[in-house]
């Protein structure tokens, strides 16, 4: 069994940069135990460009 994360990354309105280091998120994350899984664009703004980004994490749950 998984326990799962997810972690928005807001873009930059007029350049669509994120606005964090997704690296960095990344990075911190894999220090506490979880695991990247994938990132997801789950909506657009126009032009079809992605509103944000969402990084996927997972980690086995404590089981007894």
């Amino acid at each position: 069994m998984f326990e799962y994360k997810f972690v928005k990354v807001e873009l930059g309105t007029w350049n669509s940069k994120p606005k964090e280091d997704y690296q960095d998120i990344i990075n911190e994350h894999a220090s506490t135990g979880w695991r990247f899984i994938q990132i997801f664009a789950p909506s657009t703004k126009g032009y079809g460009s992605a509103a944000y980004f969402e990084l996927i994490f997972e980690k086995p749950l404590n089981q007894i």
